[in-house]
């Protein structure tokens, strides 16, 4: 393949457009993203590795023209930069590839050159600074190490190691208190299982109940949630439901009131275990979802 491409730079049509650059590192790359107005990324969906060449431009104004695939389907808005692409995987057929090709060109020659070379009175192509600012401004913070590094001590690995240190004190109480707790829902799982279920329609929404055998769980080992999906003009939603009084060794009811405009159908309920010291569902992925 490397072959091929140098071949294809020494074409005489091609000879002095192309450049094939070998061996590309950091050093290489600190001289190509300090020079670059407009980063081409044209690889064919989804087999963008991830994108942090089109990332390091960013804090040298330079802007992104790529397929909308792996970083850059998070990042692209149309004042940052120019997308291609509809976000579908087509394989190797060579009629999309035609299609992107074309697609390519007509931007480069209906919008982004134009932009470039519109100069005021002062030789500043002030739609072109626009676009880079907006670009610098909002996805340098976003799309850096710096956000990086900060996001995963934050995140990860303070409450990481503050989960280790309240787990191992006391000789480890609250460790053994979650291995308890991991062997107990492992046993009860299976024999957990939904009873009778009602709803009742109120005003501004709906009133779900549902009785759930536990399996010998107690109800502070679950969370019995209501789900729906996230639809065309609705995010997801989520809502805890609460148990009441009066629960059996075997059985619980749970009871949500909830205010929606949703119909009652757009919910499922589901069962999760829970403990408030054990990272869910990371450590803890079981679902039970009602059918």
């Amino acid at each position: 393949m490397i072959q091929q491409w140098v071949a294809f730079s020494r074409r005489d049509d091609v000879r002095g457009r192309v450049i094939f650059l070998a061996d590309y590192d950091m050093r290489l790359t600190q001289e190509l993203v300090r020079g670059v107005d407009v980063w081409i990324n044209t690889p064919r969906r989804p087999w963008e590795a991830c994108g942090t060449s089109g990332m390091k431009i960013l804090v040298n104004g330079g802007l992104n023209l790529s397929e909308l695939d792996g970083w850059w389907v998070e990042a692209y808005r149309p004042e940052v930069g120019w997308a291609l692409g509809d976000e579908q995987e087509h394989g190797d057929d060579p009629g999309w590839d035609a299609t992107q090709a074309l697609a390519l060109y007509d931007l480069l020659e209906q919008a982004i050159v134009p932009t470039f070379f519109d100069r005021d009175e002062q030789g500043i192509p002030q739609a072109w600074v626009e676009r880079m600012r907006a670009s610098m401004s909002s996805l340098t913070p976003r799309f850096s190490v710096s956000r990086t590094l900060r996001d995963y001590y934050q995140r990860y690995y303070r409450p990481a190691a503050e989960a280790y240190r309240q787990r191992a004190a006391n000789a480890g109480a609250l460790g053994r208190e979650i291995a308890a707790w991991h062997h107990a829902i492992e046993q009860a799982w299976p024999a957990l299982r939904f009873g009778d279920s009602h709803v009742d329609t109120q005003a501004g929404g709906y009133r779900f109940q549902i009785w759930l055998h536990l399996g010998g769980l107690t109800p502070e080992d679950v969370r019995v949630e209501l789900y729906a999906e996230a639809s065309a003009d609705q995010p997801a939603a989520c809502h805890e439901m609460h148990a009441t009084p009066g629960a059996t060794p075997d059985a619980c009811e749970f009871v949500a009131e909830i205010e929606t405009t949703r119909p009652a159908a757009d919910y499922t309920i589901r069962v999760r275990p829970w403990h408030a010291a054990v990272a869910l569902p990371l450590e803890e992925p079981r679902v039970l979802w009602q059918r």
